[in-house]
């Protein structure tokens, strides 16, 4: 049984440690603080940007925003939607919260 929960303890501290890393990076916080502003979009009342208002918004090639996203969303941090031709971000709210749970009780 101990060696069960010393291995649940390791991944959950693989999957913070992803985490933190995709939390690492300056532009993917400005993304985080961009997905968060209400109203920012058309795509429903969960909220989210479409790729390219990200895209525009920071001033950076789309396959730069696509790196981004990919490591947010490994991260589980942001969920994605492909609708039509345009992929669309929104923030996973739960994470989050379970994130600042996580640091609260681990630091």
């Amino acid at each position: 049984m101990l060696i069960i929960l010393m291995v649940v303890d390791m991944v959950k501290q693989e999957q913070l440690a992803q985490v933190l890393k995709a939390l690492a990076d300056p532009t993917r916080l400005q993304i985080l603080a961009m997905l968060k502003r209400p109203g920012c979009c058309s795509m429903g009342p969960k909220g989210g940007l479409c790729a390219c208002d990200i895209e525009g918004q920071l001033k950076l090639s789309q396959p730069t925003i696509s790196h981004h996203m990919k490591v947010l969303r490994e991260a589980g941090l942001v969920d994605a939607e492909k609708i039509g031709q345009w992929m669309w971000y929104r923030r996973n709210e739960a994470a989050m919260k379970q994130l600042a749970k996580t640091m609260e009780s681990a630091v």
